[in-house]
């Protein structure tokens, strides 16, 4: 029987805990989700001249970007087609990609330069030889990555997203991240990201953010194609602790959020502040979070560290104790899920958010 999940006499309930904690359905998003999808790889910034690379990881693969002469960003599995040496590790210049194992060399545009004593090989093409590439955009300064060939461009992913980030933070383009806080995390990579896509727990167990920044029965989570758009009012824009000059711009006295599927978000906070969320999958019950913290030139960096400082050590440091509760929970034998609390009017109390991140994760490894 088909109904409206909203309305229906039926409720919705959450994933059964098999999702969070068996490792055979991680091993299929592995080679599924995260291998179809959008991943966030590093900032453009890092970019700066022609032989600029860094390495990243997308479902367990080691990947790198550079920038060629010409200055575009490409990206290829960090992988020699020699004998599968890794090419590069970290970040650095190079005027050519060099394996450290055999000495084979590749232009910035992964074709083949050459490799010892490969001219006394008979047949040998060094043209039809290439590293192999990866799928990347610029978005907004930040590059992303995608192993599948196929996969639809970003704007079709995220409608309008693009635009509204341009609008919330109106020197976008000219930022560079300042800090980087690393938060690992013992629970499932869904866990993490559906506790950031609701706010149905924020007065209990954030009031500095819900009570110091946001108004939380304001809050408001919305489908935007694979986004997730968070809205609400601000308080307390007085009593910041940091100066906001509201007149800068129509949205300089505004919070807001978006959440790209699966694992990347940006949120804005009042005075156009820039920071991210990136969550890597390291195994079924392990993720690794970034924060990301970013400006333009170094601007305001005493205060941006002091925010990334009480950041961590407030909303970060409570999420911590939830998620890592809840993979516990999951991986008892008593845990039977429960309804979602699907308020027809939306808002802070509803768990809208969280019906529509299950249904993309059921999609994704059922089909």
């Amino acid at each position: 029987m088909k109904c409206d999940l909203d309305r229906c006499d039926t409720p919705t309930h959450s994933l059964a805990a098999r999702y969070y904690t068996d490792p055979e359905i991680f091993k299929l998003e592995k080679h599924g989700l995260l291998s179809r999808t959008w991943q966030f790889a590093g900032h453009a910034s890092r970019l700066q001249q022609p032989g600029d690379f860094f390495t990243f990881e997308i479902a367990g693969e080691s990947l790198f970007c550079v920038l060629t002469s010409d200055l575009e960003i490409k990206a290829y599995y960090n992988v020699c087609q020699h004998r599968a040496h890794r090419l590069v590790e970290g970040q650095g210049n190079a005027p050519m990609i060099v394996c450290p194992y055999h000495a084979w060399s590749y232009e910035l545009t992964g074709q083949l330069r050459g490799g010892p004593n490969t001219r006394s090989v008979q047949g040998f093409d060094r043209s039809r030889i290439c590293l192999t590439s990866v799928r990347v955009e610029n978005f907004c300064g930040f590059v992303f990555a995608n192993l599948d060939v196929k996969a639809r461009p970003m704007d079709e992913w995220f409608p309008d997203v693009r635009a509204e980030l341009s609008a919330f933070v109106p020197q976008i383009d000219q930022l560079k991240p300042i800090e980087w806080v690393q938060v690992p995390e013992c629970c499932n990579w869904k866990v993490s990201v559906e506790n950031y896509s609701e706010c149905y727990h924020c007065q209990l167990n954030h009031p500095t953010f819900a009570n110091g920044i946001v108004k939380a029965s304001t809050y408001d989570i919305q489908a935007q194609g694979y986004c997730l758009r968070h809205t609400t009012e601000c308080q307390n824009l007085d009593q910041m602790s940091y100066p906001i000059d509201l007149d800068l711009n129509p949205y300089a006295g505004q919070y807001s959020s978006w959440y790209l599927w699966p694992m990347m978000s940006f949120q804005v906070y009042p005075g156009n502040v820039l920071n991210t969320y990136h969550w890597r999958a390291i195994d079924h019950e392990n993720v690794m979070l970034w924060r990301g913290w970013y400006s333009v030139d170094g601007k305001d960096k005493d205060m941006l560290h002091d925010l990334a400082l009480q950041d961590r050590q407030t909303t970060v440091a409570e999420d911590i104790d939830l998620v890592e509760s809840v993979q516990r929970g999951l991986n008892s034998r008593g845990y039977v899920p429960g309804p979602l609390v699907l308020d027809p009017d939306g808002g802070v109390r509803s768990e809208h958010s969280i019906k529509i991140l299950q249904q993309w994760m059921r999609e994704s490894v059922d089909g």
